[in-house]
Formats: C-alpha cells, sequence, structure tokens
C-alpha cells in the first residue's frame, strides 16, 4: 500500500525533486528544503529551481546525522511573508481546516503533507462512531505536532485530546484549531509515555488513537526518547489505552531503516493481536512530482476493530 495526498489539494504541491532537495509549493510560496530520500537527479534545472523558489534552506554541520537536526537558515530568494495559512480542503464532506505555516530553523514549515492520507482515513474512522445522544468518541492524539490529525479527528465530530511534549508546537496547533473555526480541544503539554502509562492506571480508554513518534527525542522534563528503545513499551501501554472494540489506531513512522512490515509486526505483538475481529494494514506514505518521481517519506500502521 502507498498512499498520496489528493491532487485536489490546490495548496501543496511537490514540483520537483533530486539531489537531495525537494522543490515545494505550500499556497502562494516556493520553498528549496533538504531531502536525503531524493537520491536520484532533478528533473528542472538549477536555473528553474532557483526562479520560481522564493526561498532555500541550508542545515547546519550534521543535519540528519544519527536522527539528529541541527538548525539551519532560509535564505530569502524572492519577498515573501514569515507567516502565511494554507487550507486542506478534505476529500469527505465536513473534512476542512485552515494550518498556518512558517520558516522554522529546523526547515519544517508547519504541515507535513505526505499525512493526508492519514488525515483522511482518522475523519472516516472517527465519524464511523460517531452516534446520536451517545457521547462523542474520545481520540487521543500523541507527538501531535501542529494537529492536522487532531483537525481531522475534531471535524468528524471527536473529542479530542492533542499532546505534544513542546509548548510552542501545543500553541500552534491551538491557533490552527480557532483558525478553522473549531474549538474543545483538550491541550496536554508532557511526554507521551508518561501520560499513557497514568491513563492506563487509570483506567482512561479512547476510541482512537494516533501515533507520530520520532526517531530521537526529548520531553517537557528532559525525559530521553528514542524510537528503537521505546517504541514497543509505548505501544503496550497503548494497548491497554485503546478500546477493544469499534477503535482505531494510527502509527506513523519516519525513522530511516523501518519496514512497514517491521511496523505491522510490532503493533501486532504490542498489542497481541489473534482472530479475525480486527484489521491491520501497511504501508508508505509518499509525495509524487510533476514529473511522475515517487517520494517515499514515512511508514504508516493501522489498526481498526
Amino acid at each position: 500500500m502507498t498512499e498520496y495526498p489528493s491532487e485536489n489539494w490546490r495548496d501543496y504541491e511537490l514540483l520537483d525533486c533530486g539531489d537531495g532537495e525537494k522543490l515545494e509549493r505550500f499556497g502562494r510560496f516556493t520553498m528549496i528544503r533538504p531531502e536525503p530520500k531524493a537520491i536520484w537527479a532533478k528533473t528542472l534545472s538549477e536555473k528553474e529551481w532557483l526562479d520560481s523558489a522564493h526561498t532555500r534552506f541550508s542545515p547546519g554541520a550534521g543535519f540528519g546525522k544519527a536522527g539528529k537536526e541541527d538548525s539551519g537558515t532560509w535564505e530569502r530568494l524572492r519577498k515573501m511573508e514569515d507567516q502565511w495559512h494554507i487550507v486542506y480542503p478534505g476529500l469527505q464532506k465536513g473534512l476542512r481546516f485552515d494550518l498556518r505555516l512558517g520558516l522554522t530553523s529546523f526547515k519544517h514549515v508547519g504541515v507535513f503533507p505526505e499525512q493526508a492520507p492519514n488525515w483522511e482515513f482518522i475523519y472516516r474512522e472517527t465519524s464511523k462512531l460517531v452516534k446520536p445522544g451517545a457521547p462523542a468518541p474520545r481520540v487521543l492524539n500523541l507527538f501531535a505536532y501542529t494537529g492536522g490529525a487532531s483537525l481531522a479527528a475534531k471535524a468528524a465530530g471527536a473529542d479530542v485530546t492533542h499532546l505534544d511534549s513542546v509548548r510552542q508546537v501545543v500553541t500552534w496547533a491551538r491557533g490552527n484549531m480557532e483558525s478553522s473555526g473549531m474549538d474543545g480541544i483538550r491541550w496536554v503539554v508532557e511526554d507521551a509515555m508518561k501520560f499513557a502509562k497514568r491513563e492506563a492506571k487509570r483506567g482512561n480508554l479512547y476510541d482512537g488513537i494516533i501515533l507520530d513518534p520520532p526517531a530521537y527525542g526529548h520531553g517537557p522534563d528532559g525525559e530521553r526518547w528514542k524510537l528503537d528503545d521505546c517504541l514497543f513499551g509505548l505501544l503496550q501501554n497503548v494497548a491497554q489505552i485503546l478500546k477493544p472494540k469499534d477503535s482505531f489506531m494510527v502509527l506513523n513512522l519516519y525513522s530511516n531503516g523501518y519496514s512497514a512490515l517491521l511496523g505491522e509486526t510490532v503493533v501486532r505483538e504490542a498489542f497481541k493481536l489473534k482472530g479475525s475481529d480486527y484489521t491491520l494494514e501497511s504501508g508508505e506514505l509518499a509525495l509524487r512530482d510533476r514529473s511522475g518521481k515517487d517520494l517515499p517519506l514515512s511508514i504508516v500502521v493501522r489498526l481498526t476493530r
């Protein structure tokens, strides 16, 4: 399974990729960013890239080594705003939200566009769980970043808890909620492992859980996170707080060296899945540029039961 954002998303386009970079358009502005997975040659010339780009990110020494992203600098090539907004117009009726973008010192801009198929899945599965007269389905988004997945669940009618260890990112996500005309998301700044363990002790259950863990990271109190060491334990805790029926889970993995089969196996073992009362699917999320080159960027595992 390989999935791509819909071509109907007019505010995002991968124009070209190659030679370790990608040329992308986010709304009105086009930028050049590093992309280690683009190991082939560019289709367009360097002049065509520079003529179309508003800015280019230059990483610091050691960028991308051992899971570390050193800060870098943006070179302004044409006049552009420091912050701007784009709209995600979902393929399903009712799925639509606003995202504020900006140039960060770690090459990120506030959205990972390849995640659009996950937003569609989250909206669809959450919508199935909404029942007239019943409490809203509870969805937990761990490592939630600027909240695209949280907004997809909220748009479908969920009671959403959004957790990230970085307060500034949570503030960014709250702004996205407000500019999308939504409200009521619960915001948590905490270490994901600690939160999941505490929820398990309390016996709290969720109808949907979304995880997008980094390869390396730290909690707000300096808690150490290393994907290889912590993922299985985290999933074991998540298995305790996900409802055993009428529920879903989405696991997204960016770590180099991980495969879809590995992701599927770690989920199967952590949840102790047996029988046939569940569906487990895995694959890749990718972008496709104008010339048809496919750029795989993450692994996804989805559980429904």
